[in-house]
């Protein structure tokens, strides 16, 4: 049975799904819809199945994120497998290339199943037989992608037209459709031929560098460089920066497949969403009579067709008399829309950024790679943090130029060090790191350590740092 390797895609933004979703920590690592984020979602479709033969995965993503990658799928109990590691987002050609050759060197003709990592897809058998309908191409080099049987004229996607109706079957593609207007998604819904690109495509590596060749020879270069320069770090593969920023900034779609003439499309019938925006959460969360969707900590009252979402345990969220609203609240920023507006959300995040507002890109949560903090409190010469430290996990042994610490244990166990003092502290216990010296905070026991950081100092910036060791890795 031939393997798949398929490689997950999780290097996107999300900017559709403010405020949850943010540059710091995009929708695919977030729990949108059920217990698990998307990427894990996506990554468990990929893992096992009774008819598909599936490597350890490769994921494509940025070095912010590297960790949460390695640290979600080992949760789930998935080998990571290879994570390359994009120096700066240059859209999906370049990666979806990278991963082609860097798949290559160890096998000839690997078969690789590219997806995004943030898209929903409750019935993995039926995704599984769509892959199996696309294997069957592979062998004649053909490059398979997946298009969904569309069920409203939606003009929110890009669309594919096929050669003729197929029921099912593989059939050649004759065309990529940029998102109509609402006429065009109405004609094309009534001609039966066409499907809304889902971004997922099947091949042998050896064909798709072929593609490449013909169509995008520009990209060959300085991603082959890229590979092939790159430099192990810590179970990663850092692609070459210097190789990586000649790449051109452009999408499989524009650079290959709308130019290939070896493409067939499998179609796919079943229930989809790539979560686009809140509309497309509202109507994956299964609306109520009233067509209304809360969370745990939202009340409804006298309300039609509204999405009311609160993301903290200790916010409440009440709507009343609404109709056709999406309201989202965060710790730190608060989204009130018209619910056809939802795709417009990202000129919030334009708007916000341009009058400098942290919360266009930045969570109050910062993950890192040995846990999380957030601040709950920061004033002209103090700062308060809660910090999470995963068990076993540690923070650089470091000193800072401008703050004093205090460090009070209120979950578990912390071993930290100061100078040549090292000691365990237990909950309800604390420390005090004078300004100057030399300190770090572990985890030495087997469940996440939780400690409330009061700093205080004339400048309370995370760049006041000096790293001395670092199992991580960072500068």
């Amino acid at each position: 049975m031939t393997a798949i390797v398929p490689v997950l895609l999780a290097g996107g933004s999300g900017t559709r799904l403010w405020p949850l979703s943010r540059k710091s920590y995009p929708k695919q690592f977030s729990n949108l819809i059920g217990s698990e984020t998307l990427f894990q979602q996506s990554a468990k479709r990929l893992s096992t199945s009774p008819t598909l033969t599936f490597t350890p995965h490769m994921t494509l993503t940025t070095s912010d994120f590297r960790f949460i990658v390695g640290e979600q799928l080992q949760s789930v109990g998935i080998d990571p497998g290879p994570v390359l590691i994009e120096p700066e987002g240059r859209n999906t050609a370049p990666a979806v290339l990278a991963a082609s050759i860097f798949a290559r060197k160890t096998d000839p003709e690997a078969v690789l199943l590219i997806a995004p990592s943030d898209h929903v897809i409750p019935d993995t058998e039926a995704f599984h037989a769509a892959v199996a309908k696309g294997l069957s191409e592979i062998e004649a080099g053909k490059i398979v992608t997946f298009g969904i049987t569309p069920n409203r004229p939606a003009t929110g996607y890009g669309y594919l037209e096929l050669n003729a109706a197929s029921n099912g079957d593989p059939v050649a593609l004759k065309r990529f459709v940029e998102k109509p207007d609402s006429d065009t998604a109405r004609s094309m819904l009534e001609a039966g031929n066409y499907l809304w690109n889902a971004g997922i495509f099947l091949f042998r590596a050896k064909d798709m560098i072929a593609a490449f060749e013909a169509h995008a020879p520009g990209l060959l270069d300085p991603v082959t460089r890229a590979v092939e320069n790159g430099k192990a770090d810590l179970g990663f593969w850092r692609l070459d920066p210097p190789a990586w920023g000649e790449c051109q900034d452009i999408s499989i779609d524009y650079a290959v497949m709308e130019k290939a003439d070896n493409l067939v499309a499998v179609p796919f019938s079943k229930d989809w969403s790539d979560l686009g925006g809140w509309d497309a959460v509202w109507e994956e969360q299964d609306p109520d009579e009233n067509g209304v969707v809360t969370s745990a900590n939202a009340t409804a009252i006298e309300c039609r067709d509204v999405l009311l979402r609160s993301e903290s345990s200790s916010q409440e969220i009440v709507g009343l008399g609404l109709e056709n609203i999406i309201a989202i609240a965060m710790p730190d920023a608060v989204l009130v829309a018209h619910k056809g507006r939802a795709q417009d959300v990202k000129k919030v995040v334009t708007a916000l950024k341009d009058k400098g507002a942290a919360q266009a890109e930045v969570l109050p949560k910062d993950h890192r790679p040995w846990g999380w903090f957030e601040t709950l409190a920061i004033r002209g010469r103090f700062q308060v943090k809660r910090i999470l430290v995963n068990p076993k996990a540690s923070l650089s042994l470091q000193s800072h130029h401008h703050r004093s610490e205090h460090w009070i244990v209120v979950e578990g166990t912390a071993k930290v060090t100061v100078d040549d003092d090292v000691r365990l502290i237990t909950e309800g216990q604390s420390v005090y790191i004078p300004l100057g010296a030399v300190h770090r905070m572990e985890n030495p026991g087997k469940v996440p350590m939780v400690l409330i950081e009061v700093q205080t100092g004339a400048y309370l910036g995370e760049d006041d740092i000096i790293r001395y060791e670092d199992v991580y890795a960072r500068s």
